[in-house]
C-alpha cells in the first residue's frame, strides 16, 4: 500500500428533510450565486424549498441557470461574470454532478484574473475559490464530495477534468428523496458512472491494498443490488439512499488512497462526450466491458484480477480463465439487460469511425500510467470494438 494523506473536508448532511442546513451558509456568506440546470428542480418543488431556506436565513441570491448535462465553459463564464457583477461571496449548486462541476469552476473563476478555461486545462492555477455548497439531485459523479470538475468546450471538441482542494464543497446536502424524480435513463447512467469510478480505483497495480479492494467490491455490489430497483421503482428510498452514498464513496478518495492508479476508461469516454455530446454514463457502460476484455487479452497476467472481481462481486466459480470471461459478460449484461442501457456506440448515434483517430490520440495522453498501459492504436481498437 502506498503512503497517503487523508482529508475529506466536506460536511455531509444525509437523509430526509435536510435543507434547513442551508442556513449554515450564513456563517461564511451573505450573497450567493444559485446555480442549477433546467426546470426539473422547479417541477419537483425543490427550487421553492431552497429559495425559502435562503430567504429565512437572510441570504441574498442571484441565479445562474441552464447548466448543460455536459457543462459548457460558456455557462461557467456566464456564472463568473454574474459573481463579479454582484459581489457574490459563495456559490450554491442545486443539481447533479454537471451543475456542481460548473459551480466549482465558477467559484474558482470568480477570484481568478484570467479566463476560467485556463483553470480547466491546469488545476494548479486554482489557488482559491469562493466557498461552495451543494444540494445533490442525482447520484452519479460524486462531485458533491470531491475536488474534481469536468468541463467541455464543444467548439474545440474538448472535455477535460481538473482538480483542486480549493473547489471541494464546504457542505453538501444529500437527501435521497430529491432523486425520486430522476428518469430511468439518468438513474441507469448515474449508476454506471459510479460503478466506473469504482472500477477505475479497483483495478490497480498497487499491492497490499486489501481494504481498498474490499471497499470497492462493497460499492460495486451495492450498485448491482440497488441500481435495478431504483430504475423500476424510482421512489424506493432504501435503493436511492444506498446509491446516493455509494456515489459519494466511489470517488471521494476513500477507495483510492494508498492504491492510486491512473484512470483510463474515463479519458476515453470524455472524448466520446466531447465529439458527440452523449450521456457520460451511457458511454462508460458501453466502453467498460470492451475495455475489460481488451486489457486482459493484452496482458494475460491481469486474468487473475478479473477473476477475483468475478468471484467476490458476482459470486462466480471455476478456473481463473472461466471466471474472468464470465465476469466481463456479467458486467455487460448488467448494463444492457438489468439497467436497459445501450450496448454499442451505434445505439447512441455514433455510426462511423471518422473521429476515432483524433479521439484516441487525445485519450492516450490521459491514460498514461493506467492499470494496463494503452497506446493510441489500442484505444482506437477499443472504440472500434465498441462501435
Amino acid at each position: 500500500m502506498n503512503n497517503f494523506s487523508y482529508s475529506i473536508p466536506t460536511i455531509i448532511h444525509f437523509g430526509k428533510n435536510q435543507l434547513h442546513h442551508l442556513k449554515e451558509i450564513k456563517e461564511k456568506a451573505s450573497k450567493v450565486l444559485l446555480v442549477y440546470g433546467g426546470g426539473s428542480i422547479k417541477k419537483s418543488g425543490l427550487y421553492e424549498s431552497v429559495v425559502n431556506e435562503l430567504k429565512e436565513a437572510g441570504i441574498e441570491f442571484t441565479e445562474c441557470c441552464g447548466i448543460e448535462p455536459n457543462p459548457r465553459i460558456e455557462s461557467v463564464r456566464k456564472g463568473v461574470k454574474i459573481c463579479r457583477e454582484n459581489n457574490i461571496n459563495a456559490v450554491l449548486a442545486v443539481g447533479g454532478g454537471s451543475v456542481i462541476d460548473a459551480a466549482k469552476i465558477i467559484a474558482a473563476g470568480a477570484v481568478y484574473q484570467g479566463d476560467p478555461w485556463e483553470l480547466v486545462l491546469d488545476g494548479s492555477k486554482i489557488k482559491s475559490a469562493l466557498p461552495l455548497y451543494s444540494v445533490l439531485t442525482l447520484s452519479a459523479t460524486g462531485s458533491e464530495m470531491d475536488k474534481f470538475a469536468v468541463i467541455s468546450d464543444l467548439s474545440k471538441n474538448e472535455k477535460w477534468g481538473t482538480a483542486s482542494d480549493c473547489i471541494t464543497p464546504v457542505m453538501s446536502i444529500l437527501d435521497p428523496q430529491n432523486t425520486f424524480s430522476v428518469s430511468k435513463k439518468q438513474t441507469a447512467a448515474g449508476t454506471a458512472d459510479m460503478m466506473s469510478h469504482t472500477f477505475e480505483n479497483y483495478f490497480t497495480n498497487v499491492k497490499g491494498a486489501y481494504l481498498q479492494s474490499a471497499l470497492c467490491e462493497a460499492v460495486l455490489k451495492t450498485c448491482i443490488k440497488y441500481g435495478p430497483i431504483a430504475v423500476e421503482n424510482p421512489s424506493d428510498y432504501e435503493a436511492r439512499a444506498n446509491l446516493m452514498w455509494a456515489g459519494s464513496l466511489a470517488i471521494n478518495g476513500l477507495l483510492s488512497y494508498g492504491a492510486e492508479v491512473k484512470w483510463c476508461v474515463h479519458p476515453m469516454e470524455h472524448e466520446l462526450s466531447a465529439f458527440y455530446d452523449i450521456t457520460h454514463g451511457e458511454g462508460l457502460a458501453i466502453l467498460t466491458p470492451v475495455w475489460m476484455k481488451y486489457v486482459v487479452n493484452k496482458d494475460r497476467s491481469k486474468v487473475g484480477d478479473m477473476a477475483k472481481y468475478g468471484r467476490n462481486v458476482w459470486n462466480l466459480s471455476g478456473s481463473d480463465e472461466e471466471v474472468c470471461s464470465a465476469a466481463i459478460e456479467k458486467t455487460r449484461t448488467f448494463f444492457t439487460h438489468s439497467m436497459k442501457m445501450p450496448s454499442s456506440l451505434r445505439e447512441v448515434g455514433i455510426t462511423d469511425k471518422t473521429n476515432f483517430k483524433e479521439m484516441a490520440k487525445k485519450a492516450a495522453n490521459g491514460c498514461k500510467g493506467s492499470y494496463v498501459p494503452l497506446s493510441e492504436d489500442d484505444i482506437y481498437s477499443i472504440y472500434e470494438e465498441a462501435l
